[in-house]
């Protein structure tokens, strides 16, 4: 298992760089993988993606990420023995505390990539449009955006705090957002609303549980989780994180 590491958020820079340059072959390797998965997983969407090509502490202590505008289909290179780069992506997350203690988890259903894997509400960055700046700021919107259709709970992406940021499995780029404690019950009741509106529109929800977690231990106890989810859980919440 890829030991997660864990970097401060709170000085984070963003920039935009070619995609590494790959051979024929790679490419082609890299269709025929894609196009094994898309046999696997109809659902799959070889839509917009931001690659992560680099992270780097600066002189100043603020963390730069180089990222590249890529699709879902680059991820396939994982699977290219040899290939010079592995794709890395990069994602947001939201820690949403509840009143009282714990953090909101949820469990992806069997319309997802990742059926069954607890993680926070997220989900992976995307390019920029008509202009834009892929920025923090720009990812704490598409964090807000992300909360708002996984458990349907609104929150101003002004409230919401850049929190910490995790690299994971293929180098995978996590930055995690905190927002304000909303009650339980309150949540839930969200969550519920917006599984019965999507089942009825014949969608499922991309969340089919959620659950509160207050240690590391009710994380374990879950099963198959997010390799960010034990360590932020255990940061947040002040818990030792041990390997058993």
């Amino acid at each position: 298992m890829t030991a997660v590491e864990f970097f401060d958020a709170r000085a984070l820079r963003l920039e935009q760089t070619p995609v590494p340059p790959l051979s024929p072959e790679e490419l082609a390797a890299m269709d025929r993988f894609w196009a094994e998965a898309l046999a696997r997983q109809p659902a799959l969407f070889d839509g917009p993606a931001v690659a992560c090509v680099g992270i780097k502490t600066q002189a100043d202590g603020a963390l730069l990420l180089s990222w590249a505008a890529a699709t879902y289909r680059y991820r396939a290179l994982r699977r290219v023995e040899g290939c010079a780069w592995t794709p890395a992506s990069i994602f947001v997350t939201v820690l949403q505390p509840v009143e009282g203690g714990g953090l909101i988890v949820g469990r992806s259903s069997d319309l997802t990539a990742s059926p069954g894997r607890w993680g926070l509400p997220g989900g992976s960055a995307e390019p920029p449009v008509d202009g834009e700046r892929l920025d923090v700021a720009a990812l704490r919107r598409h964090a807000a955006r992300e909360l708002l259709e996984e458990i349907g709970v609104i929150c101003d992406p002004e409230d919401m705090t850049a929190w910490g940021v995790t690299r994971g499995e293929y180098g995978n780029i996590g930055v995690h957002f905190l927002a304000p404690a909303v009650p339980t019950a309150l949540a839930l009741k969200h969550h519920e609303a917006l599984a019965d509106e999507e089942r009825a529109r014949g969608i499922g929800p991309e969340l089919d549980r959620l659950a509160v977690v207050r240690s590391v231990q009710d994380v374990r106890d879950l099963g198959h989780c997010a390799d960010f989810l034990p360590l932020v859980v255990s940061r947040y919440v002040g818990d030792e994180l041990t390997s058993a």
